[in-house]
């Protein structure tokens, strides 16, 4: 695939705006394709910053607009019904040979293809935000699409700097978000027990197995603890542990309270307004501070 590849970004919200970014950075035309035009505009302004990379970016509402392309990169709001509509509708309007690919984090592939005629050339293609720095991408294929597609659709990933995971089937949360959901339950349950406060599990977190986990990953860093060990601890430990097959009650309580995080404000933690915004500047730097190290010492 050239490197010159014409690429879509359906959905204008902060994701779209993100992988229209990383899309422009690596020389690449992109259009962001939305039907909201309040969306568009942010989403321009957002982008006003790129448009001297060389590429100029396209903000369209309708199809007719698109024209051809390579790539087309679906990143509505997680909902299976809208989702199918829209991708539904991209493939009518999109040649044989384009990839078409979600931006999901665990909708299912198969169920998401149902509607379409052509679902060998369509996966998922989870970025993490901000999608334009977090070099993972889960790709999840579904039953119907061919490897050809995927190791298509991995080359482009490649080719925007970005480490494709190739998932061998789709299971509900793909990977990164099943890990996240168990690495919760445990943090839940041990704040619901009172082991723990808040504040002290982020740093404990944050400065013992987070910075490990950045470094080796889990497996590596078993094999570096020894598997016996493991073994030995999983022997006494597992049967202690959270295993509850629902949401607990402190979950669901500061989601009844309006705890909703950074967005209400407040959730664990207290965020005053001004704040959030401010930390997702900080967390930016520290995330392309760290991605330098890991770049520099671990390639």
């Amino acid at each position: 695939m050239k490197t010159s590849c014409r690429g879509v970004v359906i959905g204008a919200g902060t994701m779209g705006a993100n992988l229209a970014r990383l899309i422009l950075r690596n020389g690449m035309a992109v259009t962001v394709l939305d039907i909201d035009s309040s969306a568009l505009a942010r989403c321009r302004q957002a982008l006003h910053s790129e448009t001297g990379s060389g590429e100029q970016p396209r903000f369209v509402s309708d199809w007719a607009q698109v024209g051809a392309c390579e790539v087309v990169v679906e990143s509505v709001t997680e909902d299976l019904t809208l989702k199918q509509r829209v991708l539904k509708e991209a493939e009518r309007h999109v040649g044989d040979a384009t990839l078409l690919l979600t931006n999901t984090s665990g909708l299912s592939i198969d169920e998401l293809a149902e509607v379409l005629t052509h679902p060998a050339r369509f996966m998922g293609a989870h970025f993490f935000n901000p999608a334009d720095l977090i070099p993972s991408v889960e790709v999840v294929p579904g039953r119907s699409t061919s490897d050809a597609c995927v190791e298509r659709a991995s080359e482009w990933l490649r080719q925007l700097g970005k480490r494709p995971a190739v998932l061998r089937h789709c299971v509900p949360g793909f990977v990164a978000n099943r890990l996240q959901h168990a690495l919760m339950r445990e943090c839940l349950a041990l704040l619901e027990q009172g082991v723990i406060d808040a504040e002290a599990l982020d740093d404990l977190v944050r400065y013992s197995i987070g910075i490990r986990l950045a470094i080796n990953g889990p497996l590596r860093q078993r094999d570096l603890n020894g598997l016996d060990t493991h073994l030995n601890i999983a022997r006494y430990l597992y049967d202690d542990l959270e295993n509850r097959t629902t949401p607990g009650p402190l979950l669901e309580s500061l989601v009844e309270e309006g705890r909703l995080g950074r967005k209400s404000g407040r959730g664990f933690h207290e965020w005053p307004e001004g704040n959030a915004e401010a930390y997702a500047r900080h967390e930016r730097m520290l995330l392309e501070r760290l991605l330098a190290i890991l770049d520099d010492e671990l390639e």
